[in-house]
């Protein structure tokens, strides 16, 4: 006997959409969903219903044998039931071959919509049946972040464990009963979201207000001044010579880099910008160099992920890298980085000192030197008033 395949239907507002997701609900010998997506569907004397209350393994079980005996089950859910939704775990249980799911708008793009805000480079968190400790990360260092939250952990909880945490300012955007009656979009701070009282079933938006140009396209540019970042005492990569680097690093679109002796992180930085999908590892063994490349990247709206080591101890544990910037550290550091890159990778090395980049040349086969001269006002004028040359050394590293 052919099974029927159960039909999970997403709702917006007590609306479904399409003439398949009005036909599922139409058809089916049982109706499953919480008490108030189902009020909003007609009753009809040959339909059995069940509320989705109590354990959810329970409910999906009671799902399976409806449809082992043949029957037509139908499940009403809240917006896009497969984004954080109940499909997981009935594909888990029954299959994704027997499920046929009507999605409706999802309550992430309609928190975003209502707020006004673009959500394709949001991260999504969900706060339902999950510990908030492994998500708290990502709400610290990405500028762009939805939060689904549940009785458990309600809006304000995340308010303050954010506060506990340390977090910097954030515009706080909660949307509450979406598409129902009673919605409502409360804006506020983080202080406000702690110190509130707000439906649990609700989405979190928080908002960095120090990233610039958050709704527009990313810069591809690179070698940014060195205003740009917070750094110690001169201590960053100039920017034309960051601008070498990152050329000769030749960067690909996804895989694992190191920033080796990262100092401010601005390399890390802007190769986190021009290649999203890379896996961007600093490191840096001062603590307070080490808060403070974190700090930039929240500025910047980037993800790096900062390793507070010495290397080259500080590579154990890491995932092999495919490029490697070495902004500083011994000759023991470039030879260990040489041994774990990845068949095909490049290293990119920099030093001041003539003795180190000969060293370098032997070990990665190309040198050249960067020399800048920048202008300074004079009178009416300018004169060039030159930077220290750096020698920049780059190679495939040994196969």
């Amino acid at each position: 006997m052919n099974l029927p395949v159960v039909c999970v239907v997403g709702t917006h507002g007590g609306q479904v959409f399409g003439a398949a997701a009005a036909a599922a609900l139409r058809n089916a010998e049982v109706l499953v969903g919480a008490p108030r997506h189902l009020d909003f569907v007609e009753a009809s004397a040959t339909q059995h219903r069940r509320a989705l209350t109590g354990p959810l393994t329970e409910i999906v079980e009671a799902i399976a044998v409806d449809r082992a005996d043949g029957r037509r089950v139908s499940v009403l859910a809240s917006g896009d039931p497969g984004f954080f939704g109940i499909v997981r775990v009935l594909a888990e249980r029954l299959g994704r071959a027997n499920l046929e799911i009507h999605p409706a708008p999802s309550a992430i793009s309609l928190a975003f919509a209502r707020a006004g805000v673009s959500w394709d480079d949001a991260e999504v968190i969900s706060a339902h049946g999950r510990p908030l400790d492994a998500a708290l990360l990502a709400m610290l260092d990405r500028p762009k972040v939805a939060v689904l939250t549940s009785p458990d952990q309600p809006p304000e909880l995340v308010g303050r464990r954010l506060l506990d945490a340390g977090c910097a300012a954030r515009e706080v955007i909660v949307a509450t009963r979406l598409g129902e009656p009673g919605e409502m979009l409360t804006c506020t701070d983080l202080h406000g979201l702690a110190d509130g009282s707000f439906d649990p079933m609700s989405v979190v938006i928080l908002l960095d207000p120090h990233v610039p140009n958050r709704h527009s396209q990313p810069s591809l540019g690179w070698g940014l001044p060195e205003a740009a970042y917070a750094h110690r005492a001169g201590m960053i990569t100039k920017a034309e010579v960051r601008a070498v680097a990152i050329a000769r690093l030749d960067l690909p679109a996804a895989g694992v880099l190191w920033d080796v002796g990262a100092g401010s992180g601005s390399v890390a930085i802007e190769c986190a910008r021009l290649a999203p999908e890379l896996q961007v590892f600093a490191i840096e063994r001062a603590a307070q160099d080490a808060a403070r490349i974190a700090s930039n990247a929240r500025q910047h709206g980037v993800t790096v992920h900062v390793v507070e080591s010495e290397a080259p101890a500080a590579f154990a544990g890491l995932p092999r890298p495919s490029r490697v910037f070495v902004g500083g550290g011994g000759l023991d550091v470039l030879e260990r980085a040489i041994e774990l890159l990845l068949p095909g990778g490049r290293i990119v090395a920099t030093h001041v000192l003539v003795e180190r980049a000969a060293a370098a040349w032997r070990l990665l086969g190309n040198t050249s030197q960067v020399s800048v001269a920048r202008a300074t006002a004079i009178a009416d004028g300018f004169r060039l008033q030159s930077e220290n040359p750096v020698f920049v050394s780059w190679g495939p590293g040994a196969e």
